[in-house]
């Protein structure tokens, strides 16, 4: 395990919520904060992901790990991870900063630190909940999200910025443009929720399952638990309202102000041998999902020897682990069925 972990972005709501969950599990763990704030407190790094010339704080201490947690859309930190060779986990990245910061990794001749991209929905859990990834021919999530669940403000401003841009799911290998809440269907989620109209959703995911593990199909939709909200969604999207919003006025239509409620998300495989589908509720919400499974990377990588190179959080695990990993927490519950 990696004595001195850096988290950047550690006062943000899942940074500082991965700092508590990973202090609490690993006391032997020296935990750094870095942030654009001042403190005077221990442990403390004062860093501003824009500004590459405040990295040099870091090499004041003698850090194992760098764990990411804003929007770095300079990829300023992955640059200094791989040019000072320390290891780097990134879990902000929506799907277009993604594919370039795994190009400019990539472009690396030699990569003498382990860089691990964990920007899927959750911390990148859900390839790792797929029991036969290398057969699966076609993966379709479905996505329930409460208004009154805790969300960072990075959520806010990804919608507000990337809602009226057209992104791609995948069919047969072939990608198809779509654009967020179109496109609606019924889906009858678990867990007491019940049908539920569905629409388009741009998770990193999509890139991840296709282009890396070799998906031919795979699409994302999601709902609201407020049908209202979903349905005035799909209504903005299909007048193209999104776009005469100001981007100050569609942050603030997606920032959410809830005090927390449970999350949930369905996962559908395809194989030649037949269908499964895994569903996960967490009562505790999509933060403390994301933090906890981002600590279990953390401890993944400092617990195992991996070769230096580009990983995706679910490569860290060999089949079932992820899942045997999550139901550790009794608030996270994980159901496997064939269909």
């Amino acid at each position: 395990m990696q004595k001195n972990i850096l988290i950047i972005g550690g006062t943000g709501l899942i940074g500082a919520t991965i700092s508590q969950i990973l202090k609490s599990r690993n006391p032997d763990c020296n935990v750094f904060i870095g942030s654009r704030k001042k403190s005077n407190s221990a442990n403390w790094l004062t860093i501003d992901v824009m500004d590459y010339t405040t990295l040099s704080e870091i090499s004041k201490q003698t850090i194992d790990l760098i764990v990411l947690c804003v929007n770095d859309k300079l990829n300023n930190v992955l640059y200094y991870a791989i040019d000072n060779q320390i290891d780097y986990i990134d879990i902000t990245k929506p799907t277009p900063d993604l594919t370039e910061a795994f190009s400019i990794a990539g472009n690396e001749k030699k990569l003498s630190s382990k860089i691990v991209f964990s920007s899927g929905w959750m911390a990148g859990i859900v390839p790792g909940l797929i029991q036969d990834l290398e057969n699966s021919t076609k993966v379709e999530l479905f996505v329930y999200y409460s208004v009154k669940d805790k969300a960072g403000e990075s959520s806010a401003h990804f919608m507000a910025e990337n809602v009226s841009k057209p992104f791609l799911r995948y069919q047969e290998n072939q990608p198809v443009t779509i654009r967020h809440f179109l496109d609606s269907e019924k889906y009858d989620f678990a867990f007491e929720i019940g049908k539920r109209q569905v629409y388009n959703f741009d998770v990193p995911d999509l890139f991840i399952l296709n282009t890396i593990e070799k998906i031919p199909t795979v699409s994302v939709k999601m709902t609201y638990s407020s049908k209202l909200v979903t349905r005035l969604l799909g209504i903005f999207q299909s007048v193209r309202l999104f776009d005469r919003l100001s981007l100050k006025n569609r942050r603030l239509l997606f920032s959410a102000n809830g005090k927390g409620d449970k999350t949930t998300f369905e996962v559908l495989a395809s194989t030649t041998k037949g269908m499964t589908k895994t569903v996960l509720l967490s009562d505790n919400g999509q933060s403390e999902l994301t933090a906890f499974a981002t600590v279990l990377h953390i401890e993944k990588l400092g617990s195992t020897s991996f070769s230096d190179g580009i990983y995706f959080s679910h490569q860290l695990y060999k089949s079932n682990e992820m899942i045997t990993a999550l139901a550790t927490n009794k608030t996270i519950k994980i159901n496997t069925f064939k269909l």
